[in-house]
């Protein structure tokens, strides 16, 4: 399929690098014939080659702090004056948690840096709807995505507080799904994506275990990036103009099997 976003605008947030799954999205949209702002956090735009893919793209950056209310109007203001109307499309590719990222165990948490990781993961997400909605900066029939992983479902040791703060993630697209579909027909979902080998992905202990695991599991293997990217692009579609409040799993079939052969015979 070609051109399914033409006419399209929206906001793609998270984008870091080659590797992340928000540079694979704003690609494919762009492909797709999307138009769109990319946005990420201060701190990345210096570490990340962000601005690389908007001269691809033909678009450009706003630095926003997702923590932060008032950057998302500014982001939100600018992408409607810039286009000249409301958004179609938000991708919220937002995380991060300093225990992870500091080594600190999940039975020994800093709460204050607990309370980072549901803010910048989780109510980021609360505060980007809410500012919209307050807007009106979502066209009706607008599509919302955010990234989750089904640590929000399963233990998984080495996700850490994460695992909780995709859990409220989720919730909040479950319950702000019903409040914005009634109000403008604005569609909010999650992608639970398989591990995929993201900066941030694989900052999580024993990454490449966790993959490999993953991949036994998968009757389809373990979706990539570039598999995601196309999925959101449906998701962004009037082809998905009936899904909201839904936690959808794209992973090779992972969140379905028991136990699989490969990982039996591994054993072996």
């Amino acid at each position: 399929m070609k051109g399914i976003l033409e006419g399209k605008i929206g906001i793609i947030t998270g984008a870091l690098d080659e590797n992340s799954i928000a540079w694979k999205v704003a690609e494919q949209c762009h492909a797709q014939g999307a138009r769109f702002i990319l946005s990420n956090a201060p701190v990345a735009l210096r570490m990340g080659k962000i601005n690389e893919l908007a001269e691809q793209c033909n678009t450009e950056v706003v630095s926003a702090d997702a923590s932060v209310e008032s950057d998302w109007e500014n982001l939100f203001h600018h992408a409607m004056n810039k286009y000249g109307g409301k958004v179609d499309f938000v991708l919220h590719s937002i995380g991060m948690s300093p225990n992870v990222r500091k080594g600190r165990h999940y039975t020994d948490l800093n709460y204050d840096w607990f309370l980072k990781s549901l803010d910048i993961s989780a109510l980021s997400f609360h505060k980007m709807l809410q500012t919209a909605q307050k807007l009106d900066a979502i066209s009706e029939w607008g599509s919302v995505l955010a990234l989750s992983y089904i640590a929000a479902q399963r233990t998984f040791p080495d996700y850490n507080d994460m695992a909780e703060a995709k859990a409220l993630l989720e919730s909040i697209a479950r319950s702000y799904g019903y409040h914005y579909g009634v109000a403008k027909k604005v569609r909010i979902n999650t992608i639970s994506q398989s591990p995929t080998r993201t900066t941030a992905g694989t900052g999580v202990g024993k990454f490449d275990i966790f993959f490999d695991y993953a991949n036994r599991m998968s009757p389809l293997g373990n979706a990539s990036a570039d598999d995601c990217a196309k999925f959101c692009a449906v998701m962004f579609s009037d082809f998905a103009r009936m899904i909201t409040m839904q936690n959808i799993y794209h992973d090779g079939g992972f969140s379905s099997v028991g136990i699989s052969a490969s990982v039996v015979d591994n054993f072996k």
